[in-house]
């Protein structure tokens, strides 16, 4: 009778494992056989190019250089899941963007909140806009500036046209809204994969 027991504990076991092995393989295919973004309006990235980017990143980083020779960054990863919301897209975007002057160290940095207005393309909002006499100025000691919802209306809707006039408008957003959701689904299929080959 001892030896029963271990054999009853070795069957439930395989048992849990080919349950999680068939449910694994049935998101797998679940994730491949629908496309959410089908039929929507991609956006485009503009003069912008992909600079950086990781399999294992959320993160992606793009770039471009103006006219004027101003050097524009923008760093974006989806934001947390947004429970209450519906449709294809329950999280927004959060963006630095960047911007630089040929020669010079100082720069501007602004983060924003990029969200789906009501399945119209998507709009941007600034929480806060930092000047910064150097890349390596970033200390918490450091005063970048006041809140940005404490600027003078004006000035915010002036900073906003400003980042707008340097490419950050809705091609731009579009583009990013549906690449960071597209390079999730993949790194959620690479994941669901990996656990497959571990469980399997």
């Amino acid at each position: 009778m001892p030896r029963v027991i271990p054999v009853l504990r070795e069957g439930r076991k395989a048992l849990r494992d080919l349950n999680l092995l068939k449910v694994l393989q049935s998101e797998i295919k679940d994730e491949l056989s629908s496309d959410p973004f089908q039929n929507k309006q991609n956006g485009s990235p503009g003069d912008f190019k992909v600079e950086w980017e990781s399999p294992e990143s959320k993160d992606v980083v793009l770039r471009r250089k103006c006219k004027s020779g101003e050097e524009v960054a923008v760093s974006a990863l989806l934001g947390p899941v947004i429970f209450e919301r519906d449709g294809i897209f329950p999280r927004d975007v959060l963006m630095k963007v960047c911007v630089k002057k040929p020669g010079m160290s100082p720069m501007l940095q602004f983060n924003c909140n990029v969200f789906e207005k009501h399945n119209s393309g998507f709009e941007f909002d600034i929480y806060s806009a930092y000047y910064l006499q150097s890349p390596r100025c970033l200390g918490s000691s450091v005063y970048r500036g006041p809140l940005f919802s404490d600027l003078d209306p004006q000035l915010q809707v002036a900073l906003k046209e400003y980042l707008v006039a340097k490419g950050i408008g809705e091609g731009l957003t579009n583009f990013l809204f549906f690449y960071l959701n597209k390079r999730e689904q993949g790194q959620y299929v690479n994941w669901l994969k990996r656990l497959e080959s571990f469980v399997a």
